[in-house]
């Protein structure tokens, strides 16, 4: 673990620093996923899983959860339009204990936060927010040109200042060579096994949904056990609306007690008032 001060200048340690994931880069592959709440923070810090991301709002929760991990806070495309709401809301996600911020905007918010010294993953490839100008969802970089302009992107978000970026869906002997040839620390997201951080949802590493994209496997079936708690609670429901109307519901064993001589005593009391009323 390596000992650091967070932005909030609170003593802290972490398993993996900006240093250490540049360092590493192309020498050892590490994970990453997401965690948006104390228990999934909390299962991917038990798996060991290196790395962490999940929505700049959510970061005092995933950190209390997962104290050492390397976290990314997302700023959320649509929800911060200003350069002065980014920079606030990155200021405020490093406060909370973030270790690097992450954005999909361009290069020029990728310098607004390098110059404030704020480590920052930028996005390139497939950007399924933008994905109207790319013509849909699909993979990004096979054409020679196409090929180039990805290549060109990496080179711009470099100058811009980015330590690190979310590659996502990328051919995956392009993304390998490029990869190899950027500073960048490269998280492959549905581009194959050449970045330095293999990155996949915990929704679809758990198989939350019924179907996941391509890119992703499932090591896990939660979605047949939401689905098995899904129909025991309607089943319950229903067992408990037919148990009142049939009167089985609540029982003798279910309802509090009073001694006979204890309710004679209160009927006594009350009649009285009864009578004058």
């Amino acid at each position: 673990m390596k000992r650091i001060y967070d932005w909030d200048a609170k003593f802290s340690l972490r398993n993996y620093t900006v240093a250490d994931l540049q360092a590493l880069k192309g020498k050892r592959k590490l994970t990453q996923t997401t965690a948006n709440s104390a228990e999934e923070a909390a299962a991917a810090s038990d798996a060991g899983i290196d790395l962490i991301m999940g929505n700049a709002q959510n970061t005092r929760t995933v950190r209390d959860a997962a104290p050492n991990l390397f976290f990314t806070a997302a700023i959320g495309l649509p929800d911060f339009p200003t350069e002065a709401d980014v920079l606030k809301a990155a200021f405020q996600a490093m406060k909370d204990g973030a270790d690097s911020v992450y954005t999909a905007r361009g290069p020029h918010i990728v310098e607004l936060l390098a110059k404030e010294q704020i480590p920052v993953m930028c996005h390139l490839g497939l950007v399924p927010r933008r994905s109207g100008w790319n013509g849909g969802l699909r993979a990004v970089g096979r054409t020679h040109d196409e090929a180039l302009e990805l290549w060109n992107a990496f080179r711009r978000m470099e100058d811009a200042g980015a330590f690190s970026v979310e590659a996502e869906v990328i051919p995956e002997r392009l993304f390998s060579e490029i990869s190899r040839r950027t500073s960048l620390v490269t998280m492959s997201l549905g581009s194959g096994n050449g970045g330095d951080v293999i990155y996949l949802f915990q929704n679809d590493i758990c198989g939350e949904q019924a179907s996941s994209p391509k890119h992703a496997r499932a090591f896990g079936n939660l979605h047949a056990l939401n689905e098995q708690v899904r129909s025991e609670r309607r089943a319950a429901l229903s067992a408990f609306k037919e148990a009142v109307r049939g009167g089985s519901y609540p029982a003798k064993a279910e309802t509090a007690r009073i001694p006979d001589e204890e309710l004679a005593d209160f009927l006594e009391a009350i009649s009285p008032k009864e009578a004058a009323e």
